[in-house]
Order: C-alpha cells, then sequence, then structure tokens
C-alpha cells in the first residue's frame, strides 16, 4: 500500500499541551514513528505524518489521544502503553473492561489479550498466562491477587517461583537460605512494593496475609482461602507443577505464568508449562490465556527482539529433518 500524507493543526493552540505531548526533544514523536514506522514533523500547533494509510491514520490517533491527557508532562510508559494497546482513546477510557483496584493504583487492560487474561482471572479457579516478557503477565497476576486481598475476598496471598532454574539447587549461593532465594523472587517483591507500597506489604508479611517463597517449599502444604501465584513456570518440571497445582485448597485462586520461550531446564527436559498446557488443556475450571509481541507493554524494540527471535525459531524448525 502507498504512502499518504496526513495533516492535523490542533485547536485551540495550547502550546503547553503541544509541549508535553512531543515529550522532551521530541520524543514522544520518535517514539510513535519508531513504533508504526511513519514519518513525523511538525511546525507549532500543525503536524504532518507520512507513512502507509493505515499506520499515519493510528499515528494520527495516538497524537490526537496524547493531546487529551497532555495538560500535565505524559510518562513514556503512557506513550507506549497507547501504541500497544487501542490507539483510538487514551488509555484512561472507560470500556467497561475489569478494574483492578490496589492502594497505589487502579489497573486495567491495556489490549485484548490481557482483557481475556483478566476476565480468565476473575471467572476460573486456575489461570495460565503464556507469552513473552513484558506482556504484564505477572504484573496482572500480582495486581489481581492484591485486589482480592484489598477486597478481603481470600485471606492471604501466596507468591512463588523456581529458584535457580528448576532444580533450585541453592547449595552453591553465599548467605543462608533467605539470601540465597532472594535475587530469584525480587520481581514479586517489586511488584508488591508498587501496588501496595512499602509499609503495607511489611505489615502484610507480619499479619501472615503474605507469603513469598521458592516453589520447593510448597510440597505437602494445603492452601486455603488463598491468592497463588506461580511465576516462571516454564522453568519447572512436570512433577512440580503437578505438586504445585495439586497444593490448591477450598476457597483458593490459582494463576500460573510463564515464557516457553525462556525455558532454563538441562537440555532434553520437558517444561511443567509446556506439559500442563497439553494435559489440562479441556478441563473444566482451568484457563489459559496467550499472549505475543503485540501484548509487549515495554519499550517499543522489546516487541521487535520477540519477533526476531520467535522468527528465527521457525527457521531453525523448518530445517530439522
Amino acid at each position: 500500500m502507498g504512502a499518504v500524507i496526513l495533516t492535523h493543526a490542533f485547536a485551540p493552540v495550547n502550546n503547553r499541551r503541544l509541549a508535553n505531548l512531543c515529550g522532551p526533544t521530541g520524543a514522544h514523536l520518535r517514539s510513535i514513528e519508531n513504533h508504526l514506522d511513519v514519518s513525523i514533523t511538525r511546525r507549532a500547533e500543525k503536524f504532518r505524518i507520512e507513512g502507509s494509510k493505515p499506520r499515519a491514520e493510528r499515528a494520527l490517533a495516538v497524537l490526537q489521544g496524547l493531546y487529551e491527557i497532555a495538560a500535565r508532562p505524559v510518562p513514556a510508559e503512557t506513550v507506549h502503553l497507547m501504541l500497544a494497546g487501542d490507539a483510538d482513546a487514551p488509555p484512561e477510557a472507560d470500556d467497561g473492561g475489569i478494574v483492578l483496584k490496589t492502594r497505589r493504583t487502579h489497573l486495567r487492560a491495556r489490549t485484548p489479550n490481557q482483557g481475556i487474561y483478566l476476565n480468565h482471572i476473575a471467572e476460573h479457579d486456575i489461570t495460565f498466562g503464556i507469552g513473552p516478557a513484558g506482556t504484564g503477565k505477572t504484573y496482572l497476576a500480582v495486581a489481581s491477587a492484591v485486589d482480592a486481598l484489598e477486597r478481603d475476598a481470600v485471606q492471604r496471598l501466596i507468591l512463588t517461583r523456581p529458584a535457580v532454574e528448576a532444580g533450585e539447587r541453592l547449595g552453591f549461593l553465599p548467605g543462608d537460605l533467605a539470601q540465597k532465594v532472594d535475587p530469584y523472587l525480587r520481581p514479586l517483591y517489586d511488584a508488591l512494593y508498587d501496588l501496595m507500597g512499602f509499609d503495607r506489604v511489611n505489615r502484610a508479611f507480619e499479619r501472615a496475609e503474605l507469603e513469598i517463597a521458592p516453589l520447593a517449599f510448597m510440597r505437602g502444604r494445603t492452601l486455603n482461602n488463598a491468592f497463588v501465584i506461580l511465576d516462571e513456570a516454564q522453568n519447572t518440571t512436570p512433577e512440580q507443577m503437578k505438586m504445585f497445582l495439586t497444593r490448591l485448597g477450598f476457597a483458593s485462586r490459582c494463576v500460573v505464568t510463564g515464557d516457553t520461550s525462556q525455558i532454563d531446564l538441562p537440555k532434553g527436559a520437558t517444561s511443567g508449562l509446556v506439559d500442563a498446557a497439553r494435559v489440562l488443556r479441556n478441563v473444566k475450571g482451568i484457563a489459559f490465556a496467550h499472549f505475543d509481541s503485540s501484548d509487549v507493554v515495554r519499550h517499543p524494540l522489546v516487541a521487535r527482539i520477540i519477533d526476531a527471535y520467535g522468527a528465527q525459531e521457525r527457521r531453525e524448525k523448518q530445517q530439522l529433518p
């Protein structure tokens, strides 16, 4: 499809909004250009967009959406989220989707697949979120858990992940057990601090409302009245996955997240996440949400990196005898 040129002049002219729309030294405009493969030039309140018709129209929609929220400086993350989601409306638009309410912020789905994921979590006792890095799998799962705790829908949150690959070989690391496993659980702490605040997280630990532990600690337990999250599940074995899923008790909900393109198991070993997706796909009460590069809400280059590696893996598979 040939290139088109779209022009738009914002009126009434508001220089502060125009500056916030463009970002520091035009950074937001460059993000839109790089993400949509268009060219944007500006003269005062007039913008000129050149590119294929669908991309140019989407770039214009993003600019219009940004202008609506540009009374204050617009974070780069907001631009990336708008580019990853529906560009026809600003991220704050109310489309009737699930809103997760936490003490620090309210969250909603930014892409269609994220919306499916949140609906599955709300409607099923066990939900699997499978897809590449940066698609919000873990963060939205933790936000759903915090929302459930704040609403008193559950009594405690339990977050776990395999530590040091799948075998959890911790002996060679310095320090006591807590110091050994802490680096591998740090992403879960970061999400909790972001959503709940440091003081609230510490109080939750003191009241036994919150537990973060390596997967090995789950063996032999029954988890009642809890929201349980297993992160980095691609690095579990089938035996570990079965052990974890059978911990679920009464009035509990479980979310399992993982990226099957980043399996760190020994060569030839079967991932518990891959195995579970095959074995449990038709089990009533269990739902699967799948993400791809279009759901990435990090730097735009992350989506391109994911696509490049995916294309290489497909070529390698085609070359196998």
